[in-house]
C-alpha cells in the first residue's frame, strides 16, 4: 500500500493541471477536500470506498481487462479510461488496492466481469417506420422551439436539485411548447448536448448557438441536435470509429453502475424521440442513424423525404389572424411570432394580431414600415385593411413614452409628451421597485436604475416606450438572454485551481525523502510510537523507537521511552521509518 500510495503521489504530480483537475473531477473529489499534498491524494484515491466508486465509472469491457490483470492472466496493461480515474500506474497495471477491490467485486457480481457477444447489426427500418421517427423528430424540433423561444426571453428558474420549477413548467404548458411537462428534461438534455442551452447556477438560458438554431430549417436543426447526442454519449457507448454501440447494447455497458440502467433508458427514449431509434425496440435502424452510429456527419438528407415540407407564405385574414396552411419556415415563423400571438400549432397553424403583439415587436425592434414588408411577402392575400389600420395605429401610439440615459447625473431619464401617461406612471404600483421620481422644474422623471432596466419594466407593464441612445436618437433593445451575457460554467481546472495549489505547494514527491517526510509528518500528527533508523556518522545505522512529537527546522522530536530521555534527530541522517 505505501509503495502504491508513493508510485502514484508521484504520478500525479507529474500531471499537467488540466489533466490533474480532469481526473479529480472523475473521481468525484470535492473542491474542498483536506488534503495537504499529493501523498493525501494518493492515499485518498487509493481508500476502498473511493476505488469502489471509480469503478462504477468502468465499462463492462475495461472490468473485464482490470480482473484479468489482477489474476495475472494478463501482461499488457491497460489505459483509456482506467488511467484517466488514476487505477493503474504508468504500465496500466492496476495498484494493490485497486486489484484488491477489482476481485472483490467480480466475486460478488461476477456477471459484470464477464464479456457478452456483440449484438447483431439492426436491419433496415421499413418506410413506415422512417416516417413516423421522421414526424417525431419534427414534432421535438418545433417543441424544442418553443422552450427556447420562451427561454430567450425570461431564463428558466432550477430548483435546487436540478429540475425546472414548476412555475416555468406550467407557463411552458399554458404557452402549448409541450404536449407533457414531463418532456421538458429530456429536451432540455438535447439543446444541452448541442451546445444551444446551457444551465448556471440557478437558471436555464440560451446559447448563442441556439439563436442561430432557432432560425435554422428544420433538417439543420436535427443534424445539430443529433451531432451533440452522439458527442455527450458516455464513453462506453463510443466506438474507436467515432460512432457510438447499437442501442441494444447499452443497458449492460456499466455494469456496477446502479444508476446505469435509469440513465441508458432516458439516452434511448431521448434518442427516441429525435427519431434515431424505433419507439417499439424493434431491431431496425434508420439510415441516418446508420451513417450517424458509424461515426459519420450527420445528415438529414435521407431523412428529408420523410419530413413535412415547410412553407413560406400565410394567408392574411380580415379578422387580425393569419393561417399558415402548412409547417411554416422555422425564420418566417420566428419573425411572425414577434408580432403575432401563436393560438395553434399544427400541420396548419394560426396566428393573432393584437394591438399589444404588435407593440411588442416594435419593442423588440420592429417598425411599421418594417412589419408592412415582412407582411407584404409573407402574405398569399396581400394585408388586409383591418390589420394595416392596427399597425399605423400602434406605431403612432408607440414611443410616447422615452427612456434615456442622463450622463450629467447618471441617472435614467423617462419623459412623455402625455403628461396623463406620466402621472399613470408615477402611481402605477407595479414600476415602484424603480423609484421613479419627478425632477424638480422638468416633466420628466428619474431613477437610479439602468437605462435597459427601466425601458424593460415599463414595456412588461404596456406602456408604450422605446429607449434612445446618448443622441436622442431611438434604439433597438433586445432582451433575449444568452449564455454569453453570463458567467459560463467553471471549467474542472478553474474548480480545482485552489486544492491542486495546495497539492503543489505540500513537499515534493521525488525520490526517498518526500516519502519519508511524509511518514514523519503522519507520525507526529498522530503522536505515533515508531521505530527510526538513522545513519551514523561513521556510516553505521542505529535504530530508535520514539513517540514522534514534533518535525521542524529539519529535525524530528521525539521521547525514546527505552531511554526516558526525548531526543532530537537530523531528518537527513533518517534513513528508514515505520511503525513500531
Amino acid at each position: 500500500m505505501a509503495s502504491d500510495a508513493r508510485a502514484l503521489a508521484t504520478r500525479l504530480a507529474e500531471l499537467g493541471d488540466a489533466a490533474l483537475a480532469e481526473t479529480l473531477a472523475a473521481r468525484g473529489v470535492s473542491p474542498q477536500a483536506s488534503w495537504h499534498d499529493f501523498f493525501d491524494a494518493a492515499e485518498g484515491l487509493l481508500e476502498a470506498a473511493s476505488v469502489d466508486r471509480a469503478l462504477t465509472h468502468l465499462d463492462r469491457d475495461d472490468l473485464v481487462a482490470l480482473l484479468a490483470l489482477a489474476s495475472g492472466d494478463a501482461a499488457a496493461g491497460v489505459a483509456g479510461e482506467p488511467a484517466r480515474l488514476a487505477l493503474v500506474d504508468a504500465e496500466g497495471m492496476p495498484y494493490a488496492a485497486v486489484a484488491e477491490r477489482v476481485a472483490a467485486a467480480a466475486a460478488a457480481e461476477p456477471g459484470a466481469f464477464t464479456a457478452t457477444p456483440s449484438p447483431d447489426e439492426p436491419a433496415p427500418a421499413e418506410p413506415r417506420l422512417a416516417a413516423a421517427a421522421a414526424e417525431r423528430a419534427f414534432t421535438t424540433a418545433g417543441s424544442l422551439a418553443d422552450v427556447l423561444l420562451l427561454c430567450s426571453h425570461t431564463p428558466l428558474a432550477r430548483t435546487g436539485a436540478g429540475p425546472v420549477s414548476a412555475v416555468d413548467r406550467r407557463r411552458l404548458m399554458d404557452a402549448g411548447a409541450l404536449e407533457s411537462a414531463d418532456d421538458l428534461e429530456d429536451l432540455l438534455a438535447s439543446a444541452a448536448a448541442a451546445g444551444l442551452a446551457t444551465a448556471h447556477e440557478r437558471e436555464w438560458t440560451v446559447t448563442e448557438a441556439g439563436e442561430r438554431w432557432l432560425k435554422a430549417p428544420t433538417a439543420e436543426r436535427w443534424e445539430a441536435i443529433a451531432e451533440g447526442f452522439r458527442a455527450s454519449l458516455p464513453r462506453g457507448l463510443r466506438t474507436p470509429q467515432g460512432g457510438f454501440l447499437t442501442a441494444d447494447a447499452w443497458p449492460g455497458t456499466y455494469p456496477l453502475d446502479p444508476e446505469w440502467p435509469a440513465r441508458a433508458e432516458r439516452l434511448h427514449r431521448i434518442g427516441v424521440r429525435w427519431g434515431l431509434f424505433a419507439s417499439d425496440r424493434s431491431p431496425v435502424e434508420f439510415p441516418w442513424t446508420t451513417a450517424l452510429r458509424a461515426g459519420e456527419r450527420a445528415d438529414a438528407a435521407t431523412m428529408a423525404p420523410y419530413l413535412p415540407t415547410e412553407i413560406d407564405r400565410v394567408y392574411l385574414q380580415a379578422d387580425l389572424t393569419a393561417i399558415a396552411p402548412g409547417p411554416l419556415a422555422p425564420a418566417l415563423d420566428l419573425r411572425l411570432r414577434s408580432m403575432a400571438l401563436r393560438e395553434s400549432r399544427a400541420q396548419a397553424s394560426t396566428y393573432r394580431f393584437t394591438a399589444e403583439s404588435i407593440g411588442a415587436g416594435m419593442t423588440e425592434g420592429e417598425t411599421a414600415e418594417s412589419m408592412r414588408d415582412f407582411l407584404a411577402g409573407l402574405s398569399l392575400t396581400g394585408i388586409p385593411q383591418p390589420l394595416a389600420y392596427l399597425i399605423e395605429s400602434t406605431a403612432n401610439r408607440h414611443g410616447l413614452v422615452r427612456v434615456r440615459a442622463d450622463e450629467a447625473t447618471g441617472r435614467t431619464r423617462v419623459e412623455s409628451t402625455d403628461a396623463s401617461l406620466v402621472d399613470a406612471i408615477t402611481v402605477d404600483q407595479a414600476l415602484r421597485p424603480l423609484g421613479l421620481l419627478m425632477l424638480e422644474g422638468d416633466d420628466a422623471l428619474s431613477s437610479r436604475v439602468a437605462r435597459d432596466a427601466v425601458y424593460w419594466t415599463l414595456a412588461d407593464a404596456r406602456y408604450p416606450v422605446i429607449a434612445l441612445d446618448a443622441h436622442g436618437v431611438p434604439e433597438s433593445i433586445h432582451r433575449r438572454t444568452t449564455a454569453t451575457a453570463s458567467k459560463p460554467a467553471a471549467t474542472p481546472e478553474e474548480t480545482y485551481a485552489r486544492l491542486i495549489g495546495t497539492l503543489r505547494g505540500g513537499h515534493g514527491t521525488d525520490g526517498e525523502s518526500g516519502w519519508l517526510e511524509r511518514e514523519l509528518e503522519q507520525a507526529v500528527r498522530a503522536r505515533a510510537e515508531i521505530v527510526v533508523v538513522v545513519r551514523m556518522p561513521d556510516g553505521s545505522e542505529r535504530s530508535f523507537t520514539l513517540e514522534a512529537a514534533g518535525l521542524g527546522g529539519g529535525r524530528l522530536r521525539g521521547r525514546d521511552r527505552a531511554a526516558d530521555i526525548e531526543r532530537t534527530l537530523p531528518v537527513s541522517s533518517i534513513v528508514s521509518v515505520h511503525a513500531a
